[in-house]
């Protein structure tokens, strides 16, 4: 036990992704089925800062926070499925919140910190992403 508990090697970096992955992407997903559901009333008044009006924002705000989200859980697509959540934090922290204290906007930093390094591993051993690859079924 001793072993493990001073030592630097990893006891399993999939097994630590896989719960990143599922973690935080279940954690953003029930944030965009909010949005989802309340996207009616929440469309008139969100923050335009694409230009291409309220409605269409938060429709890609949705897209990123459940859809891309929920591809994160699954390992599916990850690397592409983190860029628009990626993006969606960093505007989330330096445009929608940048006026607002710091612990009010350190949450969309969070999922910023962890999205960035699930993209920097990669989805890990327990995804669809490992499974899909080509390579595993070409022998050569």
């Amino acid at each position: 036990m001793k072993k493990y508990l001073l030592s630097a090697e990893p006891l399993s970096n999939d097994l630590a992704v896989l719960i990143l992955r599922v973690g935080f992407g279940l954690l953003m997903a029930r944030y965009g089925l909010m949005k989802f559901q309340d996207f009616g009333n929440m469309s008139a008044n969100f923050m335009d800062w694409l230009g291409l009006g309220p409605k269409v924002t938060l429709g890609l705000v949705v897209f990123a926070e459940l859809g891309c989200a929920v591809l994160v859980v699954f390992g599916l697509f990850t690397r592409l499925a983190l860029i628009p959540l990626i993006v969606t934090m960093l505007v989330a922290f330096f445009v929608a919140h940048a006026k607002d204290p710091f612990d009010v906007k350190e949450h969309s930093l969070v999922f910023l910190i962890a999205y960035i390094a699930i993209f920097l591993s990669g989805a890990g051993r327990y995804s669809l992403d490992w499974y899909l690859r080509k390579d595993r079924f070409i022998k050569f």
